[in-house]
């Protein structure tokens, strides 16, 4: 037993020196760590500085005040599309939604869609009051046009033109 003892000794010795020796070896190591966290600091003050700069001399965004949104390629012809939207043109967007949930033609559906878009884009983006928006700006313009033919007397067909359009609505603020 007295040389398993003296066995356990020796081993406890040799594994406090190695844990000493392990210890003086990454203490640089630790010298090193700090040095080079302190450079990266420096790298990131001065990164800050740069872009406190660049924050300092960016002139500031003008507030915005109006929001758009456009639609592509609705199937309604363009004509019928003018005829809703020259009755909402300039009124509010709230009465504008009521007029044309009650207006009997194809092209209320959509264009009261694309006002909601509109109005969603203002309230949700830019922060606007839905209370006082109006529609400023609508117009219908040409979309594509899908050449078609139908079959007529005698072996012959006629063309049909389906119409589509662009419709582009923009809402603003009442002052």
């Amino acid at each position: 037993m007295a040389e398993t003892k003296k066995k356990a000794t020796k081993a406890v010795k040799e594994e406090s020196v190695k844990e000493e020796t392990v210890i003086e070896e990454k203490a640089p190591k630790k010298a090193k760590k700090a040095k080079s966290e302190k450079a990266v600091e420096a790298k990131a003050d001065k990164k800050a500085a740069k872009k406190a700069k660049k924050v300092e001399e960016a002139p500031a965004k003008p507030a915005v005040t109006e929001a758009h949104a456009f639609a592509r390629d609705v199937r309604v012809t363009p004509r019928k599309a003018r005829l809703v939207i020259d009755l909402v043109r300039n009124k509010d967007v709230d009465y504008a939604l009521k007029m044309l949930a009650r207006l009997n033609k194809s092209a209320a559906t959509p264009v009261a869609k694309l006002i909601k878009s509109a109005a969603a884009n203002a309230t949700n983006n830019f922060g606007m009051s839905y209370d006082r928006l109006y529609v400023s700006m609508i117009q219908a313009s040409d979309g594509i046009k899908m050449k078609r033919y139908m079959p007529r007397g005698k072996g012959s067909s006629s063309a049909l033109l389906k119409r589509t359009s662009n419709i582009r609505v923009t809402v603003k603020e009442r002052d």
